[in-house]
């Protein structure tokens, strides 16, 4: 009896010192677990920034093409109109050279 309570004590000692190791070997795990996803979270910060700086560049460069797009298809209405008004200002100055040839 005295040998099973021996053999007892010294596996409850043995249990309680390999649970101090594990607490340990825990805390450890769980600060380079926490530098970790701290490492992580930076990473993703960095590739969002990068993301929202790569959206900004191209949002803008497509805003100054559209603009530039627009001022050309003015510029090609204010020809045409200017190309119309000619047309129309050759067609009155024959129709009038039409009805001074009819006169008398």
């Amino acid at each position: 009896m005295k040998k099973l309570l021996a053999i007892a004590l010294i596996a409850a000692s043995l249990t309680a010192c390999n649970d101090g190791e594990k607490k340990e070997e825990t805390s450890v795990t769980n600060d380079s677990l926490i530098n970790d996803a701290n490492k992580m979270a930076d990473e993703a910060k960095m590739m969002a920034d990068s993301a929202n700086q790569k959206l900004a560049d191209s949002t803008s460069k497509l805003v100054d093409t559209a603009s530039k797009m627009i001022d050309k298809a003015g510029d090609k209405m204010k020809e045409a109109g200017d190309k119309m008004k000619d047309a129309a200002d050759k067609m009155t100055d024959k129709a009038k050279e039409a009805v001074e040839k009819k006169k008398p």
